[in-house]
């Protein structure tokens, strides 16, 4: 099979000939048709956060068709469409996994970092990982949702928001612009918020009921003047403008943080003690996550906006991802 493998820590992107893998007991192989290049693929070929060992092929945006199946697989059938996400299974041992808590496995599989991922024509993965996709997604489409689409959507749905709710969702992006779409279609007042008017327009047709443009106004002062917002959810890769956000809160209000800043946010203990207003991190969700975002996607008609390349051109597609000057997100074709 053809496979995209990174050698070692700062390594390129090397197409290579590889035998398609035999699933173990417990884990499919997926033929893959398609996989989304997402941010979080640099961790692994800079060593922000290393693989488990190299080569390693990158890739936790997986779309495809289960091939085959390991022992011991009974309700996961030959020719299924799945997806496969960061979340590639958990340990079932540690306290979190005793919890049930699998999304703080302390010794999670990850797809693309602890195992092979997704630039490949095939892939193995434990059976939890997968995610069914449901009739009338495409996979080019599917990919995104499996990480992107999962991190918004779940971390909206647990945010505490009611449908009528003011939510704000800060940066308008890979992340923002699917947020913008699970916030609207939820029933949520939804606020986009994003710096300069290129992204006005996108917004609102995106179903935002308003639009800020944060280089022209105070963004946090005008959700006051809406009557605060009740969740703002920033995909920023900023702190300070985080920061800045936080003002912006109505009584009890939540921000929630899915930006992977390296800055701090920076707060004042009284922003937050009068107000009883609170800062949360989300972190995607497990596979059963990723099915509700993909469900509720072909119901609501959410799609993330693409760019394609083949396989081959992943070194293009990386590079085109890591400019910030793609359609959102990048997928490479494999079918």
């Amino acid at each position: 099979m053809k496979a995209i493998q990174v050698d070692k820590v700062g390594g390129e992107l090397k197409l290579v000939e590889l035998e398609i893998p035999n699933p173990p007991a417990g884990w499919v192989r997926i033929k893959i048709r398609a996989c989304g290049v997402c941010h979080s693929d640099s961790m692994m070929l800079t060593g922000l956060w290393p693989a488990t060992a190299y080569p390693r092929i990158p890739g936790h945006e997986v779309a495809g068709v289960i091939d085959a199946l390991g022992e011991g697989v009974h309700l996961w059938k030959v020719g299924q469409p799945v997806g496969v996400g960061w979340y590639g299974g958990h340990c079932g041992e540690c306290i979190a996994c005793r919890r049930g808590n699998f999304v703080y496995c302390r010794y999670a599989k990850i797809s693309g970092f602890t195992q092979d991922g997704g630039y490949a024509e095939y892939m193995v993965t434990p059976k939890e990982s997968l995610a069914l996709i449901p009739d009338g997604l495409p996979f080019e489409e599917a990919g995104p949702l499996m990480c992107a689409g999962v991190t918004t959507f779940n971390a909206l749905r647990h945010s505490g928001a009611m449908p009528g709710d003011l939510v704000a969702i800060q940066a308008i992006g890979g992340l923002g612009h699917l947020a913008v779409q699970f916030a609207s279609r939820a029933g949520y007042r939804t606020v986009a918020i994003s710096r300069g008017k290129e992204a006005e327009a996108l917004s609102l047709k995106l179903g935002a009921h308003a639009y800020l443009d944060s280089d022209a106004v105070d963004a946090a002062a005008e959700l006051q003047k809406m009557g605060g917002a009740t969740v703002i959810l920033s995909t920023a890769p900023s702190g300070k403008a985080m920061s800045g956000m936080i003002d912006g809160l109505g009584d009890g209000g939540l921000l929630l943080v899915i930006g992977a800043a390296g800055d701090p946010i920076q707060v004042a203990p009284a922003q937050l003690i009068g107000r009883q207003k609170e800062i949360k991190g989300w972190y995607s969700g497990i596979a059963t996550d990723s099915e509700d975002t993909m469900n509720f996607s072909a119901l609501t008609g959410v799609r993330p906006m693409i760019e394609t390349y083949p396989l081959e051109q992943a070194p293009e597609a990386y590079a085109r991802m890591m400019s910030g000057k793609a359609t959102f997100r990048v997928v490479l074709n494999i079918s």
